[in-house]
Parts: C-alpha cells; structure tokens; sequence
C-alpha cells in the first residue's frame, strides 16, 4: 500500500445518505480477478445513462471535482454487502480519503486494509463542508498525522483514529507487512516450539 499523511485536494460532495455498496460498484463489474480497474465503475448508474453517456449533473462528471482525491458523503456510507470491491473500486478511481458522519463497519475495516482514510466528522461539520463544496470547488488538506482536515477558508476541523489504523496508513503497511515487523520474534518462537 501507498503511504498516506497529507493529501491536498479539492474535495467531491456526494450529498447523499445510505450510499450503499450496490451504488459503489455495482454487481455486474464484479467479475474481475484483478484489484485494479474498478475506477471506472464506480458509481457507474449515477455517472452514465443506459447508453453509456455521462449524466452531466453527476458531482464526479462535473470538471472541477474530476480529480479530487477526497470524497465527502453523507450518513452510513458503505452500507449494504460487505464486498471489498468497494473500497477497490474508490482507491482506483484516485480517493484517498472519504469523510462521512458514519460508515458501515465492515466498509471501515476495509478502508484501512486498501490504504484509504476514512475520516469520521459529525453530521453539522459534513453538512457544512458538503455546503461550501457544492456552492463552489472546496480546497482542503487532510494530516493524518495531525488528524486535521483544513479548509482553504481557514476552518479546521480534527477527526480521531485508532492509534493501530494511523500507524498502518502513515507507513503504507497492510496487515502483512505489519506481521513481518515481528518477523524475529515469529522466527524465534518457532525455533524454541516443540513438535511433537
């Protein structure tokens, strides 16, 4: 996994509840093998009509949020099936953070383990980014070491994570990688074990 502290971006104001993962990715691109190429299906029935042309008013259509790297929602975000191909399909698409008031928990754990932030912030401070970022294209820097998001307006808004899922992501490690941390130790209580 990549590393992640800061990330600079505009921010994409999904000004929607219960965003489930169905809406995310939708079942008909599972498919795949690989972990890669689910970007461009990501929310596919709200950013293409039936002949595959983009629905204009779609926030991720629209040019000035076209590369944002930080998705704001709205309530429960990740609901629905506990499929991983969500968060996949989010970190392909070129996310590295999605700020909601609540996330399903198993979309959560899944963020972590794909190397995406999610920032839990309460429903006024999302109502009042998802404002400024639907009235005109919102600038802010996430730190994660800091656990701040700051707006380009000055207004600072902090988050809480677990001290284990900031670690993992300030170090680009995925549950793997954390495990070989211990390596020695793993090697030398295999070499005191008794077989029997």
């Amino acid at each position: 996994m990549e590393p992640i502290n800061i990330v600079n971006s505009v921010i994409a104001p999904l000004d929607r509840k219960n965003v489930d993962t169905d809406q995310i990715i939708s079942k008909e691109f599972l498919k795949r093998i690989e972990r890669t190429g689910f970007g461009r299906f990501l929310f596919y029935h709200w950013r293409f009509d039936e002949q595959g042309n983009e629905i204009s008013d779609f926030v991720l259509n629209k040019p000035e949020y076209k590369n944002s790297q930080i998705l704001v929602a709205q309530d429960n975000f990740g609901c629905g099936s506990s499929r991983e191909h969500a968060p996949w399909a989010i970190l392909d698409y070129g996310f590295r953070v999605v700020i909601a008031p609540s996330f399903a928990d198993i979309f959560h754990n899944n963020c972590f383990k794909n190397g995406i932030l999610p920032i839990k912030l309460t429903e006024t401070e999302c109502d009042e980014i998802l404002a400024k970022g639907l009235k005109a294209p919102y600038d802010v820097e996430v730190n994660l070491e800091a656990q701040t998001v700051t707006g380009n307006d000055g207004k600072v808004y902090s988050f809480n994570i677990d001290p284990y899922y900031k670690q993992m992501l300030l170090n680009g490690w995925d549950e793997i990688s954390l495990t070989f941390q211990y390596e020695d130790q793993i090697r030398a209580f295999e070499e005191k074990r008794v077989v029997y």
